[in-house]
């Protein structure tokens, strides 16, 4: 009995509990835009300004508008400190109000994750719903799309694993899920197509020291927008009725990026830039296309390059400036493409954009007042696309003001 209760005492000692945190925040924001705009949550998440709809000579969409919101309140609980044997355990729950259910916010799901790392091990996963390694590291304001369409932004359910090389170098490996963030295609946005093809992948190195960061990875993605379609190999004059035929075809895209980050004292200077192809499902304005059908039933996918870029800096504690420049251009598809779709978060006409956010904001303690200015410059084109799925007619800016007051409790 004695060797029993020593052997259960020895067993119990492996186990360590873990310590809950309760965190979050209580955020209201004001904003008001100088004409309309494609945006989503109440229209905070800003994305384009939209273009011109002439009635009677009038623009519809330009003129004042405005909202104040505090559906992006969040809560969370941060658990550490459990360990079983070698293996010690931390994670993350975290949900806010984004959701609508007609005008009444509800709660969703955010982020949940856990870690796993072991003792003398180099390696840490990440298992559960985070940040795409590609969008963890976010551009200096205070907004809600944090930089979108010209930073990536999103979340998905991952396995993650980075291992630690020594000397400040970190080496990340992922396998993604599409959820939250989804491709474009035929039938819409849906996370179809990529479902039934393969995960994504991301892998990217980290070299980091006490003021300097530097990122180098690269996403790729494989999506299925057909499974199956309606075969046009019918034989000219054959009376037999057209098949439905199975495709097995596939877009494989591959989105490089590079991130820098310097600090020193009180100043913080970031710059992101990223050459997506077909990068939707990264809230990037772009999408993909049709190349060519072939003779034995495979479809040729053609993705639309873009290029997305930011610089931002931070400077100061308790008062804070900070600014980020943002630029975007379609490049053009890899093929000459027939069919084409492309994210419909924004008008489909825009190319090009440019943003600028100076903001300043106050810190007392846990309480943040801030005010910034978002001005956004699009490029709308016209006639109709040229074999690389670009507008071949007149081109036009439009210009959007936007400002916005966001005060922050965080407890």
């Amino acid at each position: 009995m004695a060797a029993l209760l020593s052997g259960s005492a020895a067993f119990a000692q492996e186990e360590k509990p873990a310590h809950f945190k309760l965190y979050g925040f209580i955020r209201n924001y004001l904003s008001a835009d100088s004409r309309a705009v494609s945006a989503g949550t109440e229209d905070l998440y800003f994305y384009m300004p939209k273009g011109h709809d002439m009635k009677d000579g009038l623009d519809l969409n330009n003129g004042f508008n405005w909202r104040f919101v505090s559906l992006t309140t969040r809560l969370g609980v941060d658990v550490s400190g459990y360990k079983w044997g070698t293996m010690g355990v931390s994670g993350k729950v975290e949900a806010d109000f984004y959701n609508l259910s007609g005008s009444v916010p509800v709660l969703r799901l955010r982020q949940a994750f856990m870690k796993l790392n072991w003792d003398n091990s180099p390696v840490t996963l990440t298992l559960g719903q985070t940040w795409h390694p590609m969008a963890a590291d976010m551009p200096h304001m205070n907004n809600l799309e944090t930089g979108a369409p010209f930073n990536p932004f999103n979340r998905s359910p991952q396995v993650t694993a980075d291992i630690n090389l020594g000397s400040g170098v970190t080496l990340t490996a992922s396998l993604l899920y599409l959820n939250h963030y989804l491709p474009t295609g035929p039938a819409g946005k849906t996370k179809d197509y990529y479902k039934y093809g393969l995960p994504e992948a991301y892998v990217g190195v980290t070299y980091k020291n006490s003021k300097f960061t530097g990122k180098l990875g690269v996403d790729v993605v494989n999506l299925r927008p057909y499974r199956t379609i309606t075969d046009w190999r019918v034989v000219p004059g054959s009376t037999d009725p057209a098949k439905t035929i199975e495709v097995k075809s596939l877009l494989t895209t591959f989105s490089p990026f590079v991130f820098l980050q310097y600090t020193s004292g009180k100043f913080q200077l970031r710059a992101k830039s990223i050459l997506a192809q077909a990068g939707e499902h990264m809230n990037l304005l772009s999408g993909y296309g049709i190349h060519a059908f072939n003779e034995d039933g495979t479809i040729e996918y053609t993705p639309m390059q873009d290029w997305a870029s930011f610089v931002s800096f931070s400077y100061g504690k308790k008062v804070q400036a900070m600014c980020m420049l943002g630029y975007m251009k379609q490049l053009g598809t890899t093929k000459d493409v027939t069919t084409i779709w492309i994210n419909n978060s924004a008008d489909q006409h825009i190319q090009q954009a440019f943003r600028a956010t100076p903001t300043v904001a106050w810190n007392l303690g846990k309480f943040t007042v801030s005010l910034e200015y978002n001005l956004t410059a699009a490029e709308f084109g016209s006639g109709a696309r040229n074999a690389r799925g670009m507008w071949d007619g007149d081109k036009e800016w439009i210009l959007n003001h936007r400002f916005i007051c966001m005060t922050k409790f965080n407890f």
